[in-house]
């Protein structure tokens, strides 16, 4: 199967805006029978280009046994002469199908002729004759240049008298490995290094892994619902992409340390600092929000808790306030206060009422009368 874009867009026109947006035309043809595929897509990403070749295979009823792509980034991550890099993500839907990649080689326009006359036959026998309609939306767009599809590989062929569809199902067809049981789901594939708090992150939300793997770099493969983590190929971790928070912490990825802490959760923290004061809320507060992880900032809140027990509720919330007051609300200050009894002597003397001054450089309130 070789394929490849058309180089003129066709336009699709927001209806409520009037805003005009280009679309790429992706072009699949069988080698022997000439048999084409196209279908109009927003680019050439990753996303687009994946999804096309789904629904190719699915108009095709099969897959072949070679794909040969142009050196585009959604196919090739380093295009090489002998050895291109071929990109992961369409590496890992070649698997899924059972065929093989082989890119055409950089300014060998001979390995791809068969994409290019495609490329030119779509162009000239299909968005030609689309060039003076107004498309609205991408899947009109869509069922247009499907209609005339239909049209070109019915068409007979000059030469030969039979059409591409009449050699298709007699060359192409009984070649064609079968459809899998489900089409591929897109993924991404991305590189992480694993932080300090034993997470990764992907798109601003964290996923755990084992606390052994602290400063290893892994394999992220994302797919709509899920995010597997892999390390050297095999699986070391499985989340829900989406969830409430933003962390996905499992159980069993936590050091020891901070499994015997895990009837404690930052809500439970929370309603203890409330009915200390408002001092104590707001440095609980921030031993939780500050960490790379809530978890890291249990011990913190357990050691003010064990603060509040051992010199009592009364001195606490005084405490805290003064490490507010001193720009350090952590457990640390909040310990050195109570253990010297700083929390007894104020920073500053209470304001008091005095008499009002009474001066000859002074203009009293009949001045301004």
């Amino acid at each position: 199967l070789f394929i490849d874009y058309c180089g003129p867009t066709v336009d699709v026109v927001d209806g409520a805006t009037g805003q005009i947006r280009p679309t790429q035309i992706f072009v699949a043809v069988l080698g022997a029978s000439n048999y084409t595929y196209a279908e109009a897509t927003w680019s050439q990403g990753m996303s687009d280009w994946i999804g096309s070749h789904v629904r190719a295979f699915e108009f095709f009823g099969g897959v072949p046994l070679l794909l040969v792509p142009d050196n585009l980034k959604s196919a090739v991550s380093r295009a090489d002469r002998y050895a291109p890099e071929v990109n992961p993500t369409y590496a890992e839907l070649a698997r899924h199908y059972g065929t093989t990649i082989l890119p055409a080689r950089p300014y060998k326009p001979k390995d791809k002729a068969k994409a290019e006359v495609a490329v030119q036959v779509v162009e000239r026998w299909i968005l030609a004759r689309l060039r003076h309609r107004t498309f609205f939306f991408l899947d009109e767009l869509n069922s247009a240049i499907r209609g005339l599809l239909g049209e070109l590989n019915n068409r007979p062929l000059q030469r030969q008298k039979v059409s591409r569809r009449e050699l298709f199902e007699t060359l192409d067809q009984p070649a064609l490995r079968p459809l899998p049981s489900s089409p591929y789901e897109y993924a991404q594939w991305k590189k992480a290094k694993v932080g300090i708090d034993y997470h990764i992150e992907f798109e601003g939300r964290l996923y755990s892994v084992s606390h052994s793997l602290v400063g290893q770099v892994v394999e992220l493969r994302i797919t709509a619902a899920l995010v597997t983590v892999l390390m050297k190929g095999k699986q070391v971790a499985l989340h829900q992409r989406h969830g409430s928070g933003r962390f996905s912490t499992q159980p069993h990825h936590m050091p020891k340390s901070h499994r015997r802490h895990q009837q404690w959760s930052p809500g439970r923290f929370l309603n203890w600092a409330k009915q200390m004061g408002p001092a104590t809320l707001t440095v609980v507060q921030h031993q939780l929000e500050t960490r790379p992880h809530p978890e890291h900032g249990y011990r913190a809140c357990l050691g003010i808790l064990h603060q509040a027990r051992h010199y009592g509720n009364q001195r606490l919330e005084p405490a805290c306030a003064q490490a507010i007051e001193i720009g350090s609300p952590t457990y640390r200050s909040v310990a050195s206060i109570l253990k010297n009894g700083l929390d007894k002597n104020p920073l500053h003397e209470p304001i008091t009422d005095h008499e009002p001054l009474t001066h000859d450089n002074l203009r009293g309130p009949g001045y301004y009368r």
